[in-house]
């Protein structure tokens, strides 16, 4: 009879249950998704318990902290996926930076930031008619800040590379929305106060919306990255695009982070060229 105990023969089994969420694999596909949905919940309960906002000190103290730990992680999920002979290295990090420039050309032929920001205009004229009107605190609540945190483009990048083998044991990069997820529930101790408990409930859609962006990328778009080799220069560029957020967070510059979007595509596109 065959060895079941092999390796050879449980690495297949165990990728396959990893890649259809068997087992543990489901929880930790959406790892990230989870911690946003979390961070939402717990800024808001900290939010009705709080009688004032936070001081600006330690306002400061967390967009610092926030800022570093966003370069920290871009700048490691690239490091991590750029290695080899010099000569290889060298083409790596070519193609990571044409893929950004390329990418951000298309994103503004695209228009992807203009949308992004039309939706988050709207999602301010809602704040506004609150503030205003005293009405429809629920409903204005759930919606304004459903948009604000799943239109973030840092939860886009997060929820697909949570989907796709960043780390060296194989499991996705959930850090980018780790970082997300304290910067939605520092925001949301402003918005319950607000909305009231409209904003906590925008944390179920935050959940579905990532974590079936994480679920399609780990099942449909992993495979085929991983069979043409395709992989790393994925990652290597999502980690630069991870990384200029942190340069909004700093306020160094304005940055549109929605046209850098594309560059995800544009990587495996000009790594597939250039064999």
């Amino acid at each position: 009879m065959p060895d079941t105990n092999n390796s050879a023969v449980r690495a297949p089994l165990r990728s396959l249950r990893f890649a259809h969420g068997g087992g543990h694999g489901s929880v930790r596909r959406v790892t990230g998704a989870i911690l946003n949905a979390l961070g939402i919940l717990v800024g808001g309960i900290i939010g009705l318990m709080r009688t004032s906002p936070l001081s600006a000190q330690w306002q400061t103290y967390f967009r610092v902290a926030l800022g570093v730990s966003t370069v920290f992680y871009g700048l490691k999920l690239t490091w991590m996926s750029i290695g080899g002979p010099f000569g290889l290295v060298i083409k790596q990090i070519v193609i990571a930076f044409l893929a950004v420039l390329l990418g951000k050309h298309l994103g503004h032929l695209l228009r992807l930031q203009v949308a992004s920001n039309h939706v988050g205009q709207y999602a301010r004229k809602l704040i506004e008619q609150t503030q205003q009107k005293e009405t429809l605190h629920f409903s204005n609540g759930l919606t304004s800040c459903a948009i604000l945190f799943c239109a973030s483009p840092l939860g886009i990048l997060g929820a697909i590379h949570d989907g796709l083998p960043g780390q060296p044991d194989g499991r996705g990069y959930f850090y980018p929305l780790a970082v997300k997820a304290v910067m939605d529930a520092l925001a949301m101790m402003s918005f319950v106060r607000l909305f009231g408990l409209g904003a906590m409930l925008s944390a179920l859609p935050v959940f579905l919306l990532l974590g079936t962006m994480t679920l399609a990328c780990a099942i449909y778009l992993q495979p085929f990255l991983a069979a043409h080799g395709l992989l790393h220069s994925v990652n290597a560029v999502g980690g630069l695009i991870i990384c200029t957020v942190g340069t909004v967070i700093f306020e160094i510059k304005r940055v549109e982070l929605a046209d850098f979007l594309p560059a995800l595509a544009v990587a495996p596109l000009i790594t597939w060229v250039w064999k």
